[in-house]
């Protein structure tokens, strides 16, 4: 099997390929104070809740966006599986035009770029991705990364809302029947659900006008599904999006 480790800021995906599908993951928290050895066990444990030995493993990719957990992990993958990980980065090919992907840009937002041009090779695509942040991510028919558009993923949005108000109160984030609120839950539920599909709207139009074209959109992350229906502009709908593009990637450097 392939084993894909995906470190977010909030979360860090784990999965393994079997060869045709994604056959499981778990997620764990992200912990900067966590030691590599104390990720170890935690690491060690699931795997064999899971079923997952040693010698199932013949494959890895990393794609991490929090530098000081990178050389843990892939120690860690190599205590458990004894195999080296391909770490993403600019460095490495995917199937773009290395040169134009930006030197600051996330080896999550390369990944979610190499997938989206792989299932698309003849049209420009942007990523959607609503995870801490939501970010637009968006690669030209030839494999040019024209680059990226972040701002506060929803749950970021409305926790920062929830910390600094002393009425308002958190709530489960799903689309409202109507967009003006009769109480507190409806009203935030509104002002962020249908305040980030006009949002995302808005930047596809921006992106379309920039490119000079139409773009095949792609939502990802983990509240893409509660959202994606109040969005006419996606185009697909893929979770696993960014797992897909790493297992590219480690392809192209198998």
């Amino acid at each position: 099997m392939f084993c894909a480790v995906d470190i977010g800021n909030t979360n860090i995906v784990v999965a393994f390929h079997d060869g045709k599908k994604w056959a499981m993951h778990f997620r764990v928290y992200t912990d900067q104070k966590k030691t590599g050895d104390e990720y170890f066990v935690v690491l060690e444990s699931l795997c064999n809740h899971y079923g997952v030995h040693n010698e199932d493993v013949d494959s890895a990719a990393l794609s991490s966006v929090v530098p000081s957990l990178t050389r843990s992990f892939e120690k860690n993958l190599y205590r458990l599986f004894e195999v080296h990980p391909l770490v993403v980065s600019r460095q490495v090919p995917t199937g773009l035009k290395n040169e134009t992907i930006p030197p600051e840009l996330g080896s999550d937002l390369i990944c979610n770029a190499s997938g989206a041009h792989f299932l698309c090779p003849e049209k420009p695509v942007s990523v959607i991705d609503f995870g801490t942040a939501l970010t637009i991510t968006t690669v030209g028919a030839d494999g040019t990364v024209y680059g990226c558009a972040i701002a506060p993923g929803l749950l970021t949005a409305m926790n920062s809302l929830f910390n600094n108000t002393a009425q308002l109160p958190q709530v489960e984030l799903k689309v409202p029947e109507h967009a003006i609120g009769r109480d507190s839950m409806e009203s935030i539920r509104s002002g962020i659900m249908f305040g980030y599909a006009g949002l995302v709207d808005s930047l596809i139009g921006r992106t379309e006008k920039q490119v000079g074209s139409r773009i095949h959109v792609i939502a990802t992350g983990g509240l893409s599904r509660t959202i994606a229906p109040i969005i006419p502009r996606i185009d697909e709908l893929i979770p696993d999006h960014t797992l897909n593009g790493l297992k590219h990637i480690a392809d192209l450097n198998g």
